[in-house]
């Protein structure tokens, strides 16, 4: 172990037994080299962050131009930063009509516990509605809503009252009554195993929440900004949420979440009392210049469209693996999963792969599956790359 890797060990809080472990010297396009000379290829875009891939040259610049200006210089919500106010309407811009104001925060989890706060005090309700194998960060309310009971249960007891629905289920439906403050959803599950749900379960859900009187909140943290062929998942559906929750993408690489809704019910974040919910580093200046540069990029090269047809050549070229361990392919855009027969064999084969230079992982909530999230400026020969790498890892992990 190097120097470095032994301070990481010793001193770094560390979030799991076996961490990936590379040490990262330069990232550059789809691509990340470490201190001993190799490269890998990214093939999550760490975690959906890096959508641009690494090093784009326009976040660079738009970076080092906000630093020149300013950094951090109040709490977020008292001045005028431009690069904030300038993100916020480019948001208003391209999503629905109705989510006309923006929250932002530090992260996914953070925005979601906003997101929570304004759905309690707007309905005067305190249940709250989530799916089966859903993520939607590790905060203690965005916990609540996790999915997947051995996340929860060491730090119980959470907030309280939760409905787990069956995701994708319509008949789970009826649990939501008018007791639920908002149903959480994330438009395709990303750590639940990559499931897309049917554009009629989705209809259903809006038209229950409308019932009840309950509100609709997405989690686009993952699925934003151009992941599935669409600038938000939400256009698949034909459907308008009350709220829609960004993160990761949003920052053009720096740290950045928001949450998005109607005037009148983020409004209530804003009096009785005022400073309902407040952040100092949410929005930070430098993000916010960051992420409105990446936003612009994504706009400009239309990389939606981008992800709908290279993403359907990675699906071609990960059927064309056929291999008796894997029992499904599934996804949209550029968001895969490749579905194993054995948890086992899945995480063997991630091992593998990240021998033959290529970095992908497994789903928290679906051991089975490995994720695919690329950045979206990926080509077709590092897709090749990555696939003959997968095939030399199927190899690998037969052994």
């Amino acid at each position: 172990m190097s120097d470095l890797g032994d301070l990481f060990r010793r001193h770094l809080a560390q979030t799991s037994d076996a961490p990936i472990g590379l040490e990262i010297d330069r990232a550059q396009g789809c691509w990340l080299y470490t201190r001993d000379g190799h490269r890998y290829l990214d093939m999550i875009a760490g975690i959906g962050v890096s959508a641009l891939g690494h090093g784009n040259s326009a976040v660079a610049e738009a970076i080092a131009d906000q630093a020149r200006r300013h950094l951090h210089v109040m709490a977020y919500g008292e001045y005028v930063i431009a690069s904030q106010a300038r993100l916020a309407a480019r948001l208003c811009e391209l999503l629905p009509q109705s989510l006309n104001r923006v929250y932002f925060t530090n992260s996914g989890a953070e925005a979601i516990e906003g997101a929570i706060k304004a759905a309690r005090k707007f309905t005067r309700r305190r249940a709250l509605a989530a799916f089966d194998g859903a993520y939607h960060g590790d905060t203690m309310g965005a916990l609540a809503l996790a999915g997947n009971p051995t996340f929860r249960e060491p730090f119980e007891p959470l907030i309280a009252p939760i409905l787990h629905l069956p995701y994708a289920d319509e008949r789970g439906l009826a649990a939501i009554d008018q007791s639920v403050a908002a149903v959480f959803i994330e438009p395709v599950q990303a750590e639940g195993g990559v499931r897309v749900p049917s554009r009629d379960f989705i209809a259903a859900l809006r038209k229950r929440c409308d019932a009840n009187g309950s509100l609709l909140a997405f989690d686009e943290v993952l699925t934003g900004f151009a992941r599935t062929g669409r600038m938000f998942a939400l256009e698949h559906f034909d459907v308008v949420p009350d709220i829609v929750v960004m993160a990761k993408a949003l920052g053009g690489g720096l740290p950045l979440g928001a949450f998005a809704a109607r005037d009148e019910l983020i409004g209530v974040l804003a009096h009785d009392p005022p400073l309902g919910h407040i952040t100092t580093f949410g929005g930070h200046p430098l993000s916010c210049a960051a992420g409105l540069a990446a936003l612009e990029v994504i706009a400009a090269e239309n990389l939606a469209e981008r992800a709908r047809s290279i993403g359907q050549y990675l699906r071609d070229r990960i059927e064309s693996l056929a291999a008796p361990e894997i029992a499904n392919v599934r996804g949209i855009g550029l968001l895969w999963g490749i579905d194993f027969r054995d948890a086992d064999f899945a995480h063997r084969f991630a091992a593998a792969a990240l021998e033959r230079g290529i970095v992908i992982n497994w789903t928290l909530n679906a051991e089975t599956v490995i994720r695919l999230a690329p950045p979206l400026v990926i080509s077709r020969e590092e897709i090749d790359f990555a696939v003959d790498a997968m095939r030399a890892a199927l190899r690998d992990a037969r052994r």
